[in-house]
């Protein structure tokens, strides 16, 4: 019970590494704040948590947009009274290399891979403050620090979320603002999914190019996240940490 009565703001969370992030900090004792745009998903989310004895709060939102993301951290603020850790986990992949995209996918990219990070981080970094710290967990990729082809967007974007990390932890740490980012290679996602339908690949496929065997699942991912906000990574800041079974880019 690392998180027993701490407030999580979880984004992203309607699904795939979001829930399992979720289902995660809950069982450890955590109030979840459950948000994504995805209202159906963020409700499924919330009250899984919910059934299993857990606390969990859904608050649906666009976090492409600015008062998408303070909204987030405000109505955190009035419902819980502090926030603890925020994990900036939402993410988009539009898929291609440069001469496919339009701008609408490049911008929409940035505004959701990166921009919100930016946003509520601004919004929550004051009341984490005054309370004396606080942990972020930002989702990078593996892609971010390691370029695969055909998904530049993605990549860009991934590789300035681990930029943004890093440059955020060396100015916050003197306040005790703890932030680290994790970098996952292949998760068995529905995004993942999507893509390799796309791909003509399967999963099996993915498994084999893996020299753990297998890709990897998201509440591997969840684990290393609670690790990383927990009291338990109290000198980690400014890491970047790869969860990738070994696998190099494909």
């Amino acid at each position: 019970m690392r998180f027993q009565d701490k407030v999580v703001v979880v984004t992203g969370a309607a699904g795939g590494i979001g829930a399992a992030i979720v289902q995660r900090f809950a069982s450890e004792g955590a109030r979840v704040v459950v948000t994504d745009v995805n209202a159906e998903g963020v409700a499924a989310t919330a009250s899984a948590v919910q059934v299993a004895g857990g606390r969990a709060r859904g608050v649906v939102s666009d976090i492409s947009k600015v008062d998408g993301c303070r909204a987030i951290i405000a109505d955190t603020l009035a419902q819980e009274g502090r926030i603890d850790v925020l994990c900036n986990n939402a993410g988009i992949n539009r898929r291609g290399p440069l001469l496919s995209l339009a701008p609408e996918d490049w911008d929409l990219s940035f505004a959701v891979n990166l921009d919100a990070m930016f946003h509520l981080c601004q919004a929550a970094l004051p009341p984490m403050i005054a309370q004396g710290g606080g942990a972020i967990v930002n989702t990078a990729s593996q892609w971010g620090l390691h370029p695969a082809p055909n998904h530049i967007a993605y990549n860009v974007t991934k590789a300035a979320v681990a930029s943004f990390t890093q440059n955020l932890a060396r100015d916050y740490a003197p306040q005790k603002i703890r932030v680290n980012a994790v970098c996952p290679g292949e998760i068995h996602t529905p995004m993942l999914e999507a893509g390799v339908r796309l791909s003509g690949r399967t999963i099996a496929d993915l498994d084999r190019l893996v020299p753990y065997g297998r890709i990897g699942r998201p509440e591997e991912v969840a684990a290393l996240i609670a690790f990383l906000a927990s009291d338990e990574a109290a000198y980690m800041c400014g890491s970047l940490v790869e969860i990738t079974g070994a696998q190099a880019v494909c």
